[in-house]
């Protein structure tokens, strides 16, 4: 059994977004700040799946391919672990984050799976995201 940094009596309401996520054991088990976020297509297998990932950033390989690291949460839970994410839970499908100081800063160049068609990976994305707005 985990021992979460935070009990569920102890959650907050944050943010309205509602919807599940994953999140890195590094951020809900060892306290630290979310350094890297990304947003791809919902997991259709996984109800209410937001599309979001939160690591902490310097996870390794062994890590990031061990699943008992990870554990699904409510967006709002992950929220009440690092506020700094609210502000990027309206981000767009295939863009992703990182973490300068006290922000999350859009990556300019979106990430995809790895069954991305070409097309999908040279859309002009900046474009897209004005014409989707």
């Amino acid at each position: 059994m985990k021992n979460f940094l935070i009990s569920s009596d102890r959650i907050r309401q944050i943010t309205g977004q509602k919807g599940g996520c994953l999140a890195s054991d590094k951020i809900t088990v060892k306290g630290e700040k979310v350094g890297f976020a990304y947003r791809e297509m919902p997991d259709t297998s996984f109800p209410n799946d937001t599309g979001w990932r939160f690591l902490a950033g310097d996870e390794d390989d062994g890590y990031l391919n061990n699943p008992d690291n990870f554990d699904v949460f409510d967006l709002n839970t992950v929220c009440n672990y690092d506020g700094d994410i609210v502000k990027i839970l309206d981000g767009k499908i295939g863009e992703s984050y990182y973490r300068d100081g006290d922000s999350l800063i859009l990556d300019k160049k979106p990430t995809f799976p790895d069954d991305a068609t070409d097309l999908e990976k040279n859309a002009d994305w900046n474009f897209i995201a004005k014409i989707t707005d």
